[in-house]
């Protein structure tokens, strides 16, 4: 998020990335085709020169398209905490986003499932007031710091608030 996007007296607590474990399965599967169309040039095969070509741009467009997706999805989705809301930013070619502000917020859980805790991550649920279901953080690096300083930051504007 950028400056000029923030509210007066607004200013960034914390600025996330859903955890790099997202794009390991397509970096493995990228070298696997990569290894493959090694291969494919390098062990001689009775086949025709065309048929290598087809072969080689299928693995080239298939490597492009189960790699490219889930990293660009990765780059920009964003978390953003800051001391008034909430964000949430995500989007490749239209982006989306959903703001809670602080003051809304009245319940914070985390899950880790073991995968999770092997990776050092987390999903983050952050519950409001309204009928919209929750914001709901996948991947959320080190959980459970950020749901500590999220609850700390929701609980100095309930303290302010009430003065």
């Amino acid at each position: 998020m950028r400056e000029e996007h923030l509210a007066e007296g607004e200013t960034i607590v914390m600025q996330l990335r859903t955890h790099p474990k997202k794009v390991i399965k397509p970096i493995l599967l990228l070298v696997v085709l990569i290894a493959a169309l090694v291969a494919l040039w390098v062990v001689p095969l009775p086949v025709d020169g065309m048929v290598l070509g087809f072969a080689t741009l299928a693995l080239v467009v298939l490597g492009l398209a189960a790699a490219a997706a889930p990293f660009l999805r990765w780059r920009t989705t964003r978390y953003i905490i800051t001391n008034q809301r909430v964000a949430l930013r995500t989007g490749i070619l239209t982006q989306t986003g959903r703001d809670i502000p602080l003051y809304r917020i009245n319940n914070v859980t985390f899950e880790k499932q073991l995968s999770d805790r092997f990776w050092g991550c987390g999903t983050l649920v952050i519950s409001d007031g309204t009928d919209q279901p929750g914001m709901v953080l996948d991947d959320v690096p080190d959980v459970e710091k950020v749901q500590r300083a999220l609850q700390d930051l929701v609980r100095q504007g309930k303290q302010l608030s009430d003065d």
